[in-house]
Formats: C-alpha cells, structure tokens, sequence
C-alpha cells in the first residue's frame, strides 16, 4: 500500500472540484415540473428514444434558463441544431434554434 494514496487508494489532501457542466440548484420549489413529466412522459411512450422528445427537452431547458435554475445558454450550444427537417413545402432545411424562437 502507498502512503501518499491512503487506504482506498485516493489521495487524501486535494480537495474535489465539480464538473463545470451538470450541477445545477433542484427545483425545490417545483417551477418546471410540468415540463419535466411532459419530457418523461413522452419518454415513456417513445420507447426512450430522447431523440423523438427533443422539443420536451428544449422547452424543460429552456424553464429552468428562465427561472435561474441553470446558466442561460444559447440552446445552440446544447445540442438543438435542427437539421434535415421537413417544411410545409416539404422541402429541407437546416436551421440553428436559438432562445429568441
């Protein structure tokens, strides 16, 4: 055994630091359930497959944003590029949502 890993193997004099992305307030007070079970819900009934959830997603994300319950961040950057979607037309696009739509 090693004197600097202590028992576990750990090392016991460094402090932890968070990630800088996942950790964020609970909704203690519960502003965002509905969105929450609309997403889980529809997780549900998809079969789990988030991909066919994502508007659930984006508008859970998008309360928390509001209610500074996580930093605001343009949706962009979380993964909500829409691309190859259907239009009226029937044409299609490739388009960036941002918050402002």
């Amino acid at each position: 055994m090693s004197a600097a890993g202590g028992a576990f193997g750990g090392n016991r004099g460094l402090r932890p630091v968070p990630p800088e992305k996942g950790i964020f307030p609970l909704d203690r007070l519960h502003l965002c359930d509905l969105e929450k079970v609309e997403y889980l819900n529809c997780l549900k009934t998809a079969g789990h497959q988030s991909e066919k959830c994502r508007q659930f997603s984006k508008k859970y994300l998008q309360c928390r944003m509001e209610r500074s319950l996580m930093a605001k961040q343009d949706l962009a950057e979380l993964g909500f590029k829409e691309s190859n979607v259907e239009t009226l037309g029937g044409k299609v696009t490739d388009r960036v949502v941002t918050q402002d739509q």
